[in-house]
């Protein structure tokens, strides 16, 4: 029987009731059929696991924060599948921990070239003090539409969001209310925190016309919030809502943050207990509920003070107030309620948006095939950059060539040594005349012009094949003759030779035995340049990749074993590539080299012996 891709055999129920029978067989499917419902669309062949941690160690975050929006930060670090996506990233999907409801969401960012993304996710409920609560994240379908949902990623009691990803122009409001505003004189940067930001520089401001929905209402509160980043003290207004004279707001005095609020009664001032730190990156929050101002720094409550609040409404401006105490630093997601947010949403928040975000946490990911674990090569694979794959590429054409280096050299070797074999039984079995095997009168004429050439392993050289012996043979009978002939060959012939010629035909054959040797080792060198250099390729794949790794990390935020493992997996292939061509090529250069030094020996003693049987006959 198959079932969810497996199969099963039952057997042994001869003697079972009906009823102890389909028990067993429950018994025996369930974990398949699990595994079956364990996929959400087989259309989509990845899934990612996303959790989120608010112990103590993580988030800390004692409460249960509603309607969330969650940043997640998606890098090379922690997400390895860019290539098997959609290029706008529209073929994702999120789903709870049901693995059944759909979630909204919405990319602020998606880059697979960079691979950088970064992605806004409404999760309906967090359990506060715990990592248990996760979703998943689909994709690779190339077929899927588009489901962003950009309003759908606020719940309904946001009412303001700005996320400064323009390129130029006026931000945009991205919640259902679109309260887009109405001027803005400030710079809008690419890089920021959170993708885009907007830069004050002492004189910009950005303006939000009243509306219905940005009204502070006493009996429901209204929080606001940005992420701020200043380099100097100043005496500067962060955000404010202000209408004829009354209003409420966050500002910078000096190196602290303070809230006020001026309603008709007391002015009402919250001030942070420490200064910022200058030239970082901070969480700042205020909320107005009931009776009470209550500031947020870092998602950390600095103080309270009673405010008996006011219908409030007029404009929402951003870098200033009411046409001045205008900001010098940079902003960036500025985000308003119309509801007073709770203590363990805001720092859920504050927690989740910054570089050093812990409220997240990186799953694995898993494909639709057994919904398993990818192949830990796949992984690696997917972790590689470009520059891995190009010191990868190299190294295994290193490999090609060695490989067919080695493979040639031992063929023509082991035909060396076969025709040596050959042809040394058959000279020594004829012990008298050294030049017997040839006839000094004829048969070396065909080698007169081929004589400078005589190293040469190629083409046929009569039945001794690749013989370099027979090549040194016949290059001494062709000296020989050079020099007897013309002259009488009797029993006297032990004059022909005088000690010079002996001399100058071992001088001959020397030379040709250096040629034979240098054909032997040509290209034994690349096996060399394998050996040495393979594993320092390698090493440089490796260092780069690990930078990069830590690079993509340090710019996501995420740190963890999760994030850094992948990355250093793949940048290490680079190092098993160099060893797996300085390896083989190690032990073939060695075999190899062996091989030619005995041959080249027995070159040596065979011009050894050939001269002086030469100088027995001749001389």
């Amino acid at each position: 029987m198959r079932v969810g891709g497996h199969n099963f055999f039952i057997v042994g129920m001869g003697s079972m009731k009906g009823s102890v029978k389909l028990i067993a067989l429950v018994m025996v499917l369930l974990p398949a059929l699990a595994l079956a419902a364990s996929w959400w669309n087989n259309d989509w062949k990845y899934r990612k696991e996303i959790g989120f941690d608010l112990t103590s160690t993580g988030a800390d975050v004692a409460g249960t924060p509603q309607d969330l929006p969650v940043l997640v930060r998606l890098s090379l670090a922690n997400f390895s599948y860019f290539n098997d996506t959609k290029p706008d990233g529209s073929d994702f999907r999120l789903l709870a921990g049901d693995d059944k409801t759909p979630l909204k969401f919405h990319f602020e960012k998606y880059d697979p070239q960079d691979q950088m993304a970064l992605l806004w996710i409404r999760v309906p409920q967090i359990t506060g003090g715990s990592k248990t609560d996760k979703i998943y994240a689909y994709y690779g379908n190339a077929d899927a539409p588009v489901a962003a949902d950009i309003p759908g990623s606020y719940d309904v009691s946001q009412t303001l969001v700005l996320a400064f990803d323009e390129t130029a122009g006026i931000p945009q409001d991205l919640t259902a209310y679109k309260n887009n505003p109405s001027a803005s004189t400030a710079v809008l940067t690419p890089a920021s925190l959170i993708g885009g930001g907007a830069k004050f520089s002492g004189k910009e401001s950005i303006t939000v016309p009243a509306t219905a929905s940005l009204r502070l209402l006493p009996n429901q509160g209204l929080t606001a919030s940005a992420w701020l980043r200043i380099a100097q003290p100043q005496q500067a207004a962060v955000f404010a809502l202000s209408d004829q004279g009354k209003s409420i707001e966050v500002a910078v005095a000096g190196s602290k943050l303070v809230a006020r609020a001026s309603l008709g009664g007391p002015p009402v001032t919250v001030t942070q207990n420490a200064d910022l730190t200058l030239s970082q990156w901070h969480h700042v929050a205020i909320t107005a509920a009931g009776d009470k101002l209550t500031l947020y720094v870092d998602g950390v409550a600095e103080g309270s003070a009673p405010a008996q609040l006011q219908e409030l409404g007029g404009n929402f401006t951003i870098g200033a107030a009411e046409g001045a105490a205008f900001l010098t630093g940079d902003i960036d997601e500025v985000e308003v309620s119309k509801v007073a947010r709770s203590a363990d949403w805001i720092k859920a928040s504050a927690r989740g948006q910054g570089m050093d975000s812990n409220l997240v946490l990186y799953g694995s990911d898993g494909q639709r095939e057994g919904g398993g674990q990818t192949s830990y090569f796949v992984t690696i694979a997917k972790n590689l950059t470009a520059d891995g794959w190009v010191v990868i590429g190299i190294c295994m054409a290193m490999l090609v060539i060695a490989l067919l280096i080695m493979v040639l050299k031992a063929v023509l070797l082991s035909r060396v040594e076969g025709a040596n074999a050959r042809f040394l039984k058959e000279f020594r079995r004829l012990s008298g005349d050294p030049a017997a095997l040839a006839d000094l009168g004829s048969g070396t004429e065909e080698f007169e012009d081929d004589a400078p050439s005589m190293s040469s392993l190629s083409g046929d050289k009569g039945k001794y094949g690749a013989s370099t012996l027979y090549r040194l043979y016949i290059h001494g009978v062709f000296e020989l003759n050079k020099r007897v002939a013309g002259q009488t060959v009797s029993a006297q012939r032990a004059n022909l030779l005088s000690p010079q010629s002996i001399d100058a035909i071992r001088a001959a054959m020397d030379a040709s035995m250096t040629r034979l040797q240098q054909t032997l080792s040509s290209q034994m060198v690349l096996l060399t340049i394998a050996i040495s250099g393979g594993p320092f390729l390698g090493l440089l794949g490796t260092v780069i990749g690990v930078m990069i790794t830590f690079a993509a990390i340090a710019l996501s935020g995420d740190v963890n074993v999760n994030a850094i493992a992948p990355g250093v997996a793949a940048a290490l292939a680079a190092t098993v590539a160099g060893l797996t061509v300085a390896i083989p090529a190690l032990f073939g250069y060695n075999w190899l080299n062996t091989r030619v030094k005995s041959i080249t020996a027995d070159n040596r003693v065979f011009v050894d012996e050939f001269v002086t049987r030469l100088a027995e006959q001749y001389s």
